[in-house]
């Protein structure tokens, strides 16, 4: 089972785990509890597994939205952060808004009581709860087999949408989206049987090329979309609808806002259904829109696509969250098993349009500083290796880019299948959070302590912390090929491999690699940390050059309290590189959507803050993760706010006072950018901010 439960060690409750997403999440009792097996059927949405056990409270320690639901479904109770509300006795489903996605079956009276720092949940007396859970964690159903033919592959692609658990607007909740199926190549096309896609009514013409049937496979698959060989790409409907995809901007660029214009259409849309929220884009779009949203959520998705499109993009563009990630690929047949992975984060797909070959430059006031002796660098480099191919991928408009390819992508991930598939066999475990940091120079102690601080010191979560130095290159592979969910590394490499007390260490000779994530916080990693994940690993931070040992520093520091408060290996290098000029020198190989911990509040995000006449002004920046993708809402819980917004890049402005913000700085420790400098919140103190 992917979740499971287990009594709490100090105080009584049940830990809530998410087994091969390694997140969790508790649930407080007055007294100790002994959860029983339960029937996960009996829960009106889709649960993993339940237990039951008897109570007459839960308090869940942190600020989360509550829905209660009576008997038919119809909400009955919402709960926010400084609220309460109260129902009679009934048969209720209670929706928290956790980590995992959990729910809670009750016959009882409840009130719901949300104040500064937790939720409280009340029963009018001790009773059975039944608790169910549900995985984030999606895995492919089945592996369609294709050929390198065009025409082959846009009727593999066409397979995708069958993993959508809904075609209503509420697929645009990342939970009610599946895993597309995984491609390989093969000798003829096989669809397994087993594989059944959704009737949409909706056709997408493609002409027979790789690279039409690539760009558009995300949309196919939100669409539930059929594919056809076309000359002209369009998107046509059952109804009669016609659409090009071949506007003013290019093909690429035409099917990239239609993804985001019928995803957004449905965030508003989806407000009329299961969860009635105030959000704050139907607010800004409604106005603007001949819509009628809640007629719309009712008819079929031939008719709603229709209408959405009828609306200029332009007249949307400002509103649609900022989307997680950019996938460049090289479009070769090749490529094509790395495609349901991409697909499955809802991400854009554009062809090769990078520069290259080129080279990573150093930064023009480092330049020439790494033969000064009184300059430590983190290379060990023979200068004997091979010139490799760079490619840096176009600009594009989201959070984060990857690149798909042969060639070493500057700017963006280096994404593998080797580390998808790591990511798919990855042992389940109830176990703590196990962290590993080698340092293999004494003169980069400094770096190892701030490690000490950082890692473990969250109070919600149980820590393995294991510190190592001078490691011998046996010792070294041992700790490689030991299993440990993060390992941290601060020292010397070059192509030889690892610098160690007796020699070089090559990643390539340990044959196992224990290890899921990792930073490798030495010049010249790049080939190394490629290694480690051919070998076994998930994903990890790795440099393409010559790194100052103080850069190195800083960002490795920065990069750590990021990981330890929950943002993805992708994001949390995307924000540290801010903190230094050399930050254009560290990558991510493997899958950079992983994450080493779970955020506190789920999602995570960042404030940016500036002093005003009325105090200051704050923005919320967010950051999709696999577990809270794109659709997912957000509550910020400051300045009396009750509005949710869409998940992903900068929410909105809120001006608050001194008091208003300290409390929101205090409510968990998050990355906060001030004068410039990146702090963190629970560190600034009232000197900083008066």
């Amino acid at each position: 089972m992917n979740v499971t439960f287990e009594p709490l060690a100090e105080r009584p409750g049940i830990d809530v785990i998410d087994c091969v997403e390694r997140q969790r999440y508790q649930l407080r009792t007055s007294e100790s509890v002994s959860p029983q097996p339960a029937d996960a059927d009996s829960f009106r949405f889709p649960v993993s597994r339940a237990v039951t056990f008897e109570t007459d409270s839960l308090v869940l320690p942190t600020v989360v939205p509550v829905y209660v639901r009576d008997a038919d479904g119809e909400t009955v109770a919402e709960v926010k952060q400084f609220e309460q509300a109260s129902v009679p006795a009934g048969d209720y489903s209670i929706d928290l808004c956790t980590q995992i996605k959990t729910y809670v079956r009750v016959e009882s009276a409840v009130e719901v009581s949300v104040d500064m720092d937790q939720t409280r949940i009340e029963f009018d007396a001790p009773t059975t709860v039944a608790v169910g859970a549900r995985s984030r964690h999606e895995r492919p159903a089945a592996t369609v087999t294709t050929t390198t033919d065009p025409r082959d592959m846009l009727a593999a692609i066409e397979t995708f949408g069958s993993a959508l658990k809904t075609t209503d607007p509420e697929r645009s909740y990342p939970t009610l989206r599946g895993h597309p199926p995984a491609l390989e190549l093969g000798d003829s096309l096989d669809i397994p049987a087993t594989i059944t896609r959704p009737e949409t009514g909706i056709t997408l013409e493609l002409p027979p090329t790789l690279s039409a049937a690539f760009v558009a496979a995300p949309l196919a698959y939100y669409l539930g979309a059929s594919l056809e060989p076309a000359p002209t790409p369009r998107l046509t409907t059952d109804d009669g609808f016609e659409y090009s995809l071949s506007g003013p901007d290019g093909y690429e660029r035409t099917v990239e806002q239609t993804l985001k214009q019928l995803f957004f259409f449905d965030c508003v849309t989806r407000t009329e259904g299961y969860y009635e929220l105030d959000l704050h884009e139907r607010r800004e779009i409604e106005p603007l829109v001949d819509i009628d949203f809640a007629t719309l959520y009712d008819r079929p998705l031939t008719e709603q696509v229709a209408a959405y499109l009828d609306v200029p993009y332009e007249l949307v563009a400002d509103h649609v969250p900022e989307w997680r990630l950019t996938t460049h690929i090289d479009p070769v047949a090749a490529n094509a098993e790395q495609l349901p992975f991409v697909v499955d984060d809802l991400a854009i797909v554009r062809t090769r349009q990078g520069t290259g070959p080129s080279e990573p430059s150093v930064p023009a006031e480092l330049d020439g500083e790494f033969t000064r002796d009184d300059i430590i660098t983190r290379s060990a480099s023979t200068g004997t290796e091979t010139e490799p191919e760079y490619v840096e991928p176009g600009s594009a408009d989201t959070l984060e880019q990857a690149w798909i390819g042969d060639s070493i992508p500057i700017g963006a991930s280096k994404l593998t299948a080797d580390a998808f598939r790591n990511r798919l066999d990855r042992e389940e475990t109830a176990g703590d959070i196990s962290i590993t940091v080698v340092q293999n120079d004494a003169r980069m102690d400094q770096e190892r302590r701030v490690a000490d601080e950082v890692y473990g010191n969250r109070a919600d979560l149980p820590f393995d912390v294991t510190v190592r130095e001078n490691l011998t290159t046996d010792e070294l592979a041992e700790v490689m090929a030991t299993e440990t969910d993060f390992f941290h590394y601060i020292g010397h490499t070059d192509h030889e491999g690892f610098t160690c007390e007796d020699g070089k260490l090559d990643a390539a000779t340990v044959d196992t690699v224990g290890v899921d994530t990792f930073l490798l916080n030495a010049c010249n990693s790049y080939h190394q940390g490629l290694t480690l994940v051919e070998n076994g690993a998930i994903g990890g931070i790795v440099t393409l050059n010559e790194i100052l040992n103080d850069a190195a520093i800083e960002i490795g520091s920065s990069t750590a309290r990021l990981l330890n408060s929950g943002f993805p290996l992708r994001t949390a290098l995307t924000v540290s590189r801010e903190v230094s000029p050399m930050g254009g020198q560290y990558i991510v190989v493997g899958d950079g959507g992983i994450t080493v911990t779970q955020a506190p509040s789920g999602t995570p995000n960042l404030l940016d803050i500036t002093e005003c006449d009325a105090g200051y002004e704050a923005e919320i920046v967010t950051y999709a993760t696999d577990d809270r993708g794109l659709g997912t809402v957000f509550l910020p819980f400051i300045s009396d706010n009750d509005t949710y917004f869409l998940s992903s890049g900068t929410l909105d402005s809120f001006t608050v006072s001194y008091d208003e913000l300290v409390q929101f700085l205090n409510l968990e420790e998050i990355p906060v950018r001030y004068n410039n400098e990146l702090h963190w919140s629970t560190s600034m103190d009232e000197q900083m901010l008066l």
